[in-house]
């Protein structure tokens, strides 16, 4: 014997799905805007650590009760057109002084560069030395032979209120936590 759902019935059921999907949209609105940013990584910059095309996650809570801390990798609106979003590692601190010599950071004149294990290749190079102002952060590719970073942009630091969230997940292409 069949089972047939009345008109009422199927109206309530339709009304039950449709408060269903209002809450799923609204629920993925707030979390975009309050909790997660969602990015796509355009290129090499950062690879091996995150490959390009791989999409992330970020923690837009992350820097509500602490800074950034050398190592991090965030996810800011660019310096130099704040309409695009990038990732980098957070190198450089506010009133620090940085200087790179043959591809290595050295830190406020000190002779030992930073232990940087997450660079990718051999790097080589020379910038600054330069003064990160208050508020500021000097971002670096963990590729450095191929990043686009603070060492070539018209405005070279990014300050914390273009910091957008730390990088936490990566949920496509190569799924897992970011190191």
């Amino acid at each position: 014997m069949k089972n047939k759902m009345t008109k009422e019935e199927i109206r309530s059921e339709i009304k039950e799905w449709i408060i269903v999907l209002e809450l799923a949209i609204i629920l993925a609105v707030v979390l975009n805007m309050f909790i997660v940013v969602n990015a796509v990584i355009p290129s090499a910059s950062m690879e091996t650590t995150i490959m390009t095309g791989d999409r992330i996650f970020g923690n837009r809570l992350a820097y509500i009760n602490s800074e950034p801390q050398r190592g991090d990798i965030i996810i800011f609106k660019f310096p130099d057109d704040e309409k695009q979003l990038f990732i980098k590692r957070v190198i450089g601190l506010p009133g620090e002084t940085l200087m790179v010599r043959d591809g290595l950071v050295y830190i406020n004149g000190s002779d030992t560069p930073l232990d940087e294990p997450y660079v990718n290749g051999e790097p080589f190079g020379d910038y600054g030395p330069v003064t990160i102002p208050e508020g500021g952060y000097f971002m670096m590719g963990d590729n450095r032979n191929n990043s686009a970073d603070s060492r070539f942009w018209n405005n070279p630091f990014v300050y914390s209120d273009k910091i957008l969230g730390k990088a936490f997940f990566r949920y496509f292409r190569k799924p897992g936590l970011i190191r």
